[in-house]
């Protein structure tokens, strides 16, 4: 178990604009972004949203669940819909997964289609072009990642992948850099439709802190373990409570298959889970603008990827 508090003078999360336009000015829409695992898109919806709502990793399937994040675009408000990556499912958690990802287009009024400009095509961007011809919402084609890319094959993709699909406009952009990114997010903004706004204007993503406690130590599992890990781990948020102080209090499970793999995750003396939970405590801290308690534990708990309350837990739906 690991327990550390964070100093009481923390930054505080960023917050959109205090006021709302008037109701027949407001517009809002809701955009799908769909691609192949580590496309970057994650790191493009925090960048839209200017503020980290998704967690990242170069693990490839990082995100697991649907994940709303709400961005502002003058008097326009975007629902951008951050699902994971389409992949060929081996095993139920990729079922899951996958259909996680699709569900995210349904009601959306414009679908992103996003790709790694460096890693270029293949078998799996295929396979999410094969399932978009079959939808008649408007579509848009984000290339990213250009500022590691082959500027030369840039334009190569776009050309192949839109004699596949019609989209109405391709955007060529960097996430990381944000290069690109407020001429993409002005022309989202233009192609959403009148309406009223559908979250305050403070209000930048669906999960509840105790889903992104969980998220954000998940993070912290891949980063620090890197390959040592298998990408079977899950961490639940046992308890999530407000302490009389303003500080909040956090007991999180980490769930691994195999007692080789918890002794991967507490490390020498338990050095490594205490580095997790440091790490994961800092970020949390800025993100909720108050001091954090996280308590952690792991458990070996064999199968778990076959258990309906872990995918309850972890927002995603149970597959046959």
């Amino acid at each position: 178990m690991t327990e550390e508090t964070t100093p009481s003078a923390l930054p505080q999360p960023v917050t959109g604009p205090a006021s709302e336009p008037a109701l027949e000015d407001q517009r809002c829409g809701v955009v799908a972004i769909l691609g192949a695992p580590n496309a970057g898109k994650s790191t493009l919806v925090n960048a839209l949203v200017g503020q980290k709502i998704a967690i990242t990793s170069p693990k490839a399937q990082t995100t697991r669940t649907r994940v709303l994040g709400v961005a502002l675009e003058g008097d326009t408000q975007l629902i951008l819909v951050d699902t994971p990556g389409i992949f060929a499912p081996q095993r139920r958690l990729d079922r899951a997964m996958v259909q996680a990802a699709w569900g995210g287009v349904q009601d959306a009024d414009l679908i992103a289609l996003v790709i790694d400009g460096k890693a270029g095509l293949g078998g799996k961007i295929e396979r999410i072009v094969e399932g978009l011809t079959e939808r008649s919402e408007p579509k848009i084609l984000i290339i990213n990642k250009v500022d590691i890319a082959d500027k030369g094959k840039l334009l190569h993709h776009a050309q192949r992948l839109n004699e596949l699909v019609p989209f109405q406009e391709i955007f060529f952009v960097s996430a990381a850099t944000g290069d690109g990114l407020p001429e993409m997010k002005a022309a989202l903004a233009a192609a959403m439709p009148a309406g009223p706004w559908h979250f305050p204007a403070d209000q930048v993503s669906s999960a509840t802190d105790r889903i992104l406690s969980a998220e954000i130590t998940r993070e912290q599992i891949y980063h620090q373990l890197h390959a040592e890990l298998p990408y079977a781990a899950a961490v639940e948020t046992e308890k999530y409570s407000e302490r009389t102080d303003g500080s909040v209090e956090i007991h999180q499970q980490i769930l691994v298959a195999r007692p080789t793999q918890r002794a991967i995750v507490l490390g020498k003396g338990g050095q490594r889970l205490k580095e997790i939970g440091s790490r994961s405590r800092a970020e949390l801290s800025q993100l909720l603008g108050c001091p954090v308690h996280l308590y952690l534990h792991v458990k070996v708990k064999e199968g778990w990827d076959e258990d309906r309350n872990v995918y309850r837990d972890i927002g995603l739906d149970w597959v046959e």
